[in-house]
């Protein structure tokens, strides 16, 4: 049976890298999750104090993007593959809100998307991939079998990623993580290089009120219908 592409989009929090993990681990497809690739970024600049809140020194993170190397490797006990950057695994510290204030700003230096894209691109030539970011469809697999366009309200993200910083025992407030959901749909929808916009060929679902098993069960019906089409 031949493998398609499969590009997850959506706004920050909508549950994309979760139902990607799903779908990849039932298809037996590769899962490249492209937001920690912009993350590691982020936490490299932060560590190099090329970024803080009240400045972004752009061209000193230019000059150093040949210095970073990103890489995913397989976690059996997890089921799923972590970041690695520059051969440390960052898995747990490109999660913090932190990291989440400034990876959009990260995402709008058109040098930084040139050279991720291109990475995603080799990775997923092959097909039987997973990817999830805010511009697969659009930009990095135009041409993929299967787009989806992930959506729910500003406050149900907001709750659910307040719920899962808490549980991992990070020291926020609801109201920090909502401001930082709004602020990144900002600047994910306006930025000059590859907005996130929804493909004309992309399905939209909006899964506000939908458990993660009836959301799992909706795609993955999708998906048997794309691969079934490719064939």
């Amino acid at each position: 049976m031949n493998k398609i592409t499969i590009a997850i989009d959506g706004f920050s929090s909508t549950g994309k890298s979760t139902i990607a993990k799903q779908l990849a681990k039932h298809l037996g497809y590769v899962y490249v999750d492209t937001g920690a690739m912009y993350r590691s970024v982020a936490l490299y600049a932060l560590q190099n104090g090329f970024i803080s809140a009240d400045h972004f020194n752009q061209e000193a993170l230019i000059l150093q993007l040949p210095q970073i190397e990103l890489s995913f490797k397989f976690n059996g006990d997890l089921g799923y593959a972590e970041v690695y950057l520059n051969g440390i695994n960052v898995e747990k510290k490109i999660r913090t809100l932190e990291v989440s204030s400034f990876v959009s700003q990260i995402a709008t230096v058109s040098e930084v998307r040139k050279k991720l894209v291109e990475q995603q691109q080799k990775m997923g030539e092959d097909k039987g991939v997973v990817m999830d970011g805010r511009d697969i469809g659009t930009i990095v697999f135009p041409n993929a079998e299967l787009k989806l366009f992930m959506v729910a309200s500003a406050e149900t993200r907001a709750e659910r990623r307040y719920k899962e910083l808490i549980t991992r025992g990070d020291d926020v407030k609801y109201e920090a993580v909502l401001k930082n959901v709004t602020d990144r749909d900002y600047l994910d929808t306006t930025r000059k290089d590859s907005p996130l916009i929804k493909a004309i060929d992309a399905i939209e679902i909006d899964n506000s009120l939908l458990s993660i098993e009836q959301q799992f069960d909706k795609v993955l019906e999708l998906a048997k219908k794309a691969i079934k089409s490719s064939n």
